[in-house]
């Protein structure tokens, strides 16, 4: 049994605990909050904008999906490094990622530039949402071209004793998002009412002033910039340790992040209404998802650190308490999203059908916030960090691909389900895994120390 009496005790825990959780969680919630403000604008204009963006940025969602693979290598590799004290390897594997994310963020922006169309058609066949996606696409795709690169920056932050930064670079930005949405949405101080192509334009204009941020501020002393010789240059050795930690880790987001855009879609092709009350859900969702991230983020460092130094039973004892955190955590957002569900209906000006859709859906997740909070957690953050990362690819391959999807297409073409139901089937994959995590967890196979 994990003895959590010595872990409010253990003052040095609880303190690098707060320092990496609560500037990770403020710089998610700043994050989610541009997805509330565009909802909540776009809901001012009409349901239709504020669907169709939300429908768009599952493209970006998906692009996020495979950086958020490699920004994870370079936290569970630079981790352990950084716990070792080989400062010169953490700078390798932080130019591995930029190669790797900027080779990403271009073929992303290119997609949209040049198929914009195709894109949202995978989200929606709706006329009535096509050509605001499209609008939005082409002129938020410059945007994923930086996002990639910057959010290396900010991971190699984080890992190095920074997390306090990466959330004043990334609440700035939002401030700044959020005050142009207003501006070009609406048309303030003179200018043209922009509708979804402000929203698009505040989006790009935030991601040149974050990326611009974050170079500067890497070039300033005790941070981390990238050393030419290691850009053009070929570590073997790291390059592969890289590539054998990647590899399952892109298969599990590409699992999760398709599977999850999968969803929208299938919201997407239940009409209009159902579309608007899932864009409202799903900023809901992730506003809830701020703290579980943060704790992801603090299991990966302070378990990868303890790894790194070669301490594998302090790393396997704050993975156990990162258990006990995960339940705890998970409990209090059950709760919270129960408390919340009657006021989600005033985010936006839908239709009463589209308020019950909500209502329906709200009641829904707040069961399934708990799995997502434990398995975030325990899969992304104590399992990564030992790299442990082929569970998480297995297990969504059967709960999400084997179960999930498969019940909620059904729904959606073939039995014509209720809105509910359909939507209860895509939260079947993080419910249902919860045990397997626990069994998995159990037989410490993560407690590994991954350097050379």
């Amino acid at each position: 049994m994990i003895n959590t009496m010595s872990m409010r005790k253990d003052k040095d825990f609880i303190s690098k605990l707060f320092h990496i959780t609560l500037p990770i969680t403020f710089q998610n919630l700043m994050l989610a909050l541009v997805a509330t403000a565009d909802a909540l604008m776009l809901g001012q204009i009409h349901q239709n904008s504020m669907s169709a963006v939300s429908i768009a940025t599952q493209v970006q969602f998906v692009q996020n999906m495979i950086i958020f693979s490699i920004i994870s290598v370079e936290s569970i590799l630079g981790a352990q490094y950084w716990g070792k004290g080989d400062k010169e390897s953490v700078n390798k594997i932080f130019c591995i990622g930029l190669k790797w994310s900027a080779a990403v963020s271009l073929f992303f922006f290119l997609a949209c530039e040049f198929a914009p169309h195709f894109l949202m058609l995978i989200f929606t066949d709706s006329e009535e949402l096509i050509p605001y996606g499209i609008e939005y696409l082409k002129i938020a795709g410059w945007s994923y071209l930086l996002t990639g690169i910057s959010q290396s920056y900010l991971c190699i932050m984080k890992i190095t004793d920074h997390p306090e930064r990466t959330a004043l670079i990334s609440s700035c930005t939002v401030v700044i998002n959020i005050i142009l949405n207003a501006v070009f949405i609406f048309g303030l101080f003179g200018l043209p009412k922009m509708d979804v192509k402000g929203a698009a334009l505040a989006t790009v204009l935030s991601r040149i002033i974050e990326f611009t941020w974050c170079i500067i501020i890497s070039y300033k002393k005790n941070y981390v910039h990238p050393k030419i010789k290691f850009l053009f240059s070929f570590d073997k050795l790291l390059s592969l340790d890289f590539v054998k930690t990647l590899y399952p880790l892109v298969g599990a987001s590409l699992f999760w992040g398709v599977g999850f855009t999968s969803y929208t879609a299938f919201m997407g092709h239940l009409g209009t209404d159902a579309a608007a009350a899932n864009s409202i859900a799903a900023v809901i969702r992730d506003l809830l998802c701020c703290v579980c991230n943060g704790l992801c983020n603090a299991a990966g460092i302070l378990v990868g650190n303890e790894l790194g130094k070669g301490d594998l039973q302090k790393g396997k004892l704050y993975g156990d308490r990162m258990l006990v955190l995960a339940s705890v955590s998970g409990l209090i957002v059950v709760i919270t999203c129960f408390i919340i569900t009657p006021f989600s209906i005033h985010l936006g000006k839908l239709s009463e059908t589209a308020d019950r859709y909500l209502i329906q859906m709200m009641i829904v997740m707040s069961i399934y916030m708990f799995g997502r909070y434990f398995n975030t957690i325990v899969i992304n953050g104590v399992f990564a960090a030992g790299g442990d990362t082929l569970f998480d690819m297995y297990s969504l391959a059967v709960t999400m691909w084997g179960i999930a999807v498969p019940l909620a297409a059904l729904g959606t073409f073939v039995f014509h389900w209720p809105i509910y139901l359909v939507y209860a089937c895509t939260c079947l994959d993080e419910v249902g895994k919860i045990p397997w995590v626990i069994f998995h967890f159990k037989k410490y196979k993560w407690v590994k120390d991954l350097t050379r």
